[in-house]
């Protein structure tokens, strides 16, 4: 007579087929998350100019890698209903491309470059996860694993040590003020006539408050005048 305890490893055995056998299809793409990453949170004018200068060195190489010199005249517009973060980054821009010898010129007659910028607030309605385990706790997860291999009746001080990493991952996450629901999108274009010479764009975490910095300022609606004539 078979004992209960292989009558169990038996059912346990057919109900994992099972479960294989099901994760062979599914009606529809099952969830996923994306590999680990990591995004910038612009929470102050000082990381405006950070943004600025980002943008104008990785631009200047793309430029320099199609054969453009830096005494090429360039013009940089201001976007159409321009917000606070478009007026107050154009500058820093402007200040980035002079400090880096390009020839900026204050109006478009004559330049024979136009670098342009974009950026498109999208704001999420879903809940958004405070702390992703990241990279102290896989480092430490990874030590787990290395000793793992090699010694035994570690667990506890192990498991202490993941636990510290996983605080760590979360105090820095804290620190940078946790992800939020709002990010903007800022593409910059370099263009010479219709013919695009460079282009780059990044995402960056807003702070909810921070959004109406990025919000277009649009102006109002014209007022239509009636005049009352008595008949």
């Amino acid at each position: 007579m078979r004992s209960w305890k292989s009558i169990g490893l038996m059912a346990l055995a057919g109900a994992s087929a099972a479960v294989l056998t099901a994760c062979g299809s599914a009606p529809i793409p099952v969830a996923t998350n994306f590999d680990y990453t990591t995004q910038q949170k612009a929470r102050s004018a000082g990381h405006w100019d950070l943004m600025a200068r980002d943008v104008a060195a990785q631009s200047l190489n793309t430029l320099e890698g199609v054969g453009v010199l830096r005494n090429v005249p360039v013009y940089v517009a201001l976007p159409k209903h321009a917000s606070e973060f478009d007026e107050g980054f154009r500058e820093m821009l402007l200040t980035k491309l002079v400090q880096n010898g390009v020839s900026v010129l204050d109006n478009a007659r004559g330049a024979d470059l136009q670098i342009s910028y974009t950026t498109q607030v999208v704001v999420h309605k879903s809940d958004r996860p405070y702390f992703i385990p990241g990279k102290f706790t896989v480092l430490a997860g990874g030590l787990m694993a290395a000793y793992g291999l090699r010694t035994e009746h570690l667990d506890t001080k192990l498991l202490a040590t993941l636990g510290l990493a996983g605080a760590a991952d979360f105090a820095e996450s804290i620190n940078a003020g946790g992800p939020t629901h709002t990010e903007v999108i800022l593409t910059t274009s370099v263009k010479r006539g219709d013919q695009y010479l460079a282009r780059k764009t990044d995402v960056y975490y807003l702070e909810d408050v921070d959004a109406p910095l990025f919000w277009k300022q649009v102006p109002p609606a014209p007022v239509s005048r009636f005049n009352v004539v008595n008949r």
